[in-house]
């Protein structure tokens, strides 16, 4: 880097290059929090693909219901974007779960659909999100 410019953090992260938070026991590095982003990014943009069908368009809406209401209780109303990384890391298991209990038929083919579109959205209510 030059001695003159400064580090600015990644963008949407709150995270300088090459840097870590450390969540719980141990560290989000910022290019773990970048490559969620875009996978919640791509998700999103599958999502709004998958919703122009009528038939699915319900079931897809109450998926997203289903897993954000997990979401909440799993990481609260305060959190940044590492935190919501972790989360993430683990985000098959639970959401699998909240699917099955409810009984919405078709869940098994939506988990990582609607986990990503999930992320999308809630990531914009972390401590340290940016566009």
């Amino acid at each position: 880097m030059h001695p003159g410019r400064a580090r600015r953090p990644l963008a949407g992260t709150g995270l300088l290059p090459g840097t870590s938070a450390w969540v719980g026991s141990f560290a989000v590095s910022s290019s773990a929090v970048e490559t969620a982003r875009q996978e919640w990014i791509e998700g999103h943009r599958r999502f709004h693909e998958e919703i122009k069908d009528p038939r699915r368009r319900p079931w897809l809406l109450s998926h997203l219901e289903q897993i954000t209401a997990e979401l909440r209780k799993r990481i609260g109303t305060t959190f940044t974007l590492a935190e919501l990384t972790e989360t993430y890391a683990g985000v098959e298991d639970w959401a699998r779960d909240a699917l099955a209990e409810s009984g919405a038929p078709g869940w098994p083919r939506d988990v990582t659909l609607v986990a990503d579109e999930a992320f999308h959205l809630y990531a914009r209510g972390a401590t340290d999100y940016r566009p």
